[in-house]
């Protein structure tokens, strides 16, 4: 018996489970191409007016990573938390340095690359990608590392 059968319905989620870490491994990617994107715009904002403002693509790719890491803790509760603390990281990471963003843009100074939110999604790049790509070093991991 789930302890969580009364809470929530959990019969979808034995269909949904095993696909979740490769879905977040592509919305992890696809939140590093957005960055890249969202720092050009800011970039061509930053030029043109006094203020940036959020690139919508990378608005939903991290939203998309909370609700999937969410549902990954459902699936597996310690590995999704894991996963849960540190998109929470990359997505409060992202809210400031979009404010850093629009202070230099209204003090006229040159648009950097956000460098901590940059850290954080590669630390979620690396911990999606392990549990996504896991079977490419499974015959490896398992020679050396005993469970």
């Amino acid at each position: 018996m789930d302890p969580l059968q009364f809470l929530v319905p959990l019969g979808w989620l034995s269909a949904v489970g095993p696909v979740l870490p490769y879905a977040i491994f592509v919305m992890t990617v696809a939140n590093l191409a957005t960055r890249h994107l969202a720092h050009k715009r800011h970039v061509e904002q930053g030029q043109d007016a006094d203020s940036v403002e959020a690139y919508t693509p990378h608005v939903f790719t991290n939203v998309g990573l909370v609700l999937l890491s969410f549902l990954f803790i459902l699936d597996s509760p310690v590995s999704g938390t894991i996963l849960s603390v540190l998109v929470l990281a990359m997505f409060i990471a992202d809210f400031f340095e979009l404010e850093a963003r629009n202070v230099e843009a209204r003090n006229d100074m040159e648009i950097e690359a956000p460098k901590s939110s940059i850290a954080a999604s590669l630390v979620v790049l690396v911990w999606s990608s392990y549990y996504a790509l896991f079977f490419v070093i499974e015959g490896f991991w398992n020679q050396f590392v005993v469970a």
